[in-house]
This record gives structure tokens, sequence and C-alpha cells, in this order.
């Protein structure tokens, strides 16, 4: 059975409700803070602001924090409730988004951690350009995979996992590039090996923002995308009304 957004408000009981809406609503904000933490991350780099930096890097255990919480109201969800169909799927989705939304946070964290590194060094290297370029993609991608399970929508799920390629391939090129550079320069080896791990964390948050939207499709429709060729995946089918 297909759901949408007005399914999880039909209950019997009203604390049901109130729970399913809870946990989409600690969802969002725990979407919220890593969006908020990988922006932060990338703006201490581009602007040299160590503070900045190392205060993503120490939020990260806010991130953690929030994932166990929602975990925990998840299991308990599934204690008291024992869920079927579609609010089984939402728990789960819930509690498998929870783990990328965590990932991410790591992702942000790491990015922090190499921006402190060229900020001490002086933050003049090659590679910020295609660090500006490809945030800028990833974060539009988890934003509209966010908006997607908040309104069960997945016609902009699936744009964001068809986005996942783009990201792939800009990275690959972004990476060709530093690697020319570094073979030409062997001086900048330290600091562009600094900026393809904070390009290698960006690409991880598409990946991470990817799942969140196939979480979304198998939310919603039953199906499984996880490991379907996205070439072949039938959009009609996934966005139509059943």
């Amino acid at each position: 059975m297909e759901i949408t957004s007005e399914t999880h408000s039909q209950h019997i009981s009203r604390q049901f409700n109130q729970e399913l809406e809870a946990l989409k609503t600690h969802l969002m904000t725990m979407g919220g803070l890593v969006e908020q933490q990988v922006q932060e991350a990338i703006q201490a780099l581009l602007e040299g602001d160590s503070r900045l930096a190392e205060k993503v890097r120490d939020r990260d255990r806010d991130v953690n924090a929030m994932q166990l919480r929602i975990d925990d109201e998840c299991t308990r969800v599934l204690a008291r409730r024992q869920p079927a169909a579609s609010d089984l799927r939402l728990v789960l989705a819930v509690i498998r988004a929870t783990a990328d939304l965590e990932r991410i946070g790591d992702e942000a964290s790491k990015i922090a951690r190499n921006a402190l590194t060229l900020i001490d060094n002086g933050n003049n290297v090659r590679g910020l350009v295609e660090v500006r370029h490809i945030s800028e993609h990833v974060r539009r991608m988890l934003r509209d995979a966010l908006t997607a399970f908040a309104r069960f929508d997945t016609e902009l799920a699936l744009r964001v996992v068809h986005e996942d390629e783009s990201v792939d391939d800009e990275y690959g090129s972004a990476m060709r590039s530093l690697m020319t550079f570094m073979m030409e320069d062997s001086r900048a080896i330290g600091p562009v090996l600094n900026v393809m791990w904070i390009l290698r964390a960006l690409e991880r948050v598409g990946d991470h923002a990817d799942n969140l939207a196939e979480y979304v499709i198998y939310l919603v429709k039953g199906l499984d995308i996880r490991h379907m060729d996205t070439d072949q995946l039938d959009e009609e089918a996934l966005t139509r009304k059943e």
C-alpha cells in the first residue's frame, strides 16, 4: 500500500499518532543539524575561520546523541505498538535514516578537522573552487532528500537518487585535476591531500543523501531500490498514485 503524509494520522490511538509524528519531527531536527554541520564546515574552510571549524568538530557529539535518542524512541514504538505495514516501514526508515545522518555528521567533522589543518598552514591551496561547487551540490541533495522524507515525495526522492551520479562525476574530475597538480609540484602534496580528503567526505555526504532518498521510496512504495540500476528505474511507476 502506498502511503501519504496523512496515512499516519488515521490511527484510533491518538498517542500512537503522536509517537509516529514525533519520530518524523525528531528526524527532521537531526537532519537540520547535520545540514548545518556540513554548511558550517565548508564555510569555515573557505573563510579561514578556525573557531567555526572547532565548533563543527566539537558538535559531532550532539549529532551522535540525537541518533541514540531517536533509536531509543523507535525501539519503544516497536516494542509497545508492534506496528505493521506502512507504520513498520516508517519506523524502519527512520532507523536507517538516522544512521545515515549520523555518518553525514561524521563527514562534516572530518571536513572541519582538515579545514583546521589547512587554516593553520595558511589556507593557500588548490581545489577550493571544486570544494565549493561540490559542497553546494551535495547540500542541495541532502536538503531535497529531507524534504522528500517530510512530504513522502517519491518524485523528489528519485531526482536525488539520479543526482548522485552527477556528484560522482564531479568528484572524479576534481580528484584527477588535483592528482595532476601534485605531480607537477611536490611541495603541494600535503595541503592538496587535505583538500582531497575534504572532497571525499563531500562525496560520501552525497552517497548518504542518496540513501535517504531511497528510504523515502521504500517508505512510500514498499520498494527497496538499494541494489537496483537507477537508469532502469521506472519513474512513472514510482511516482504515480496507486
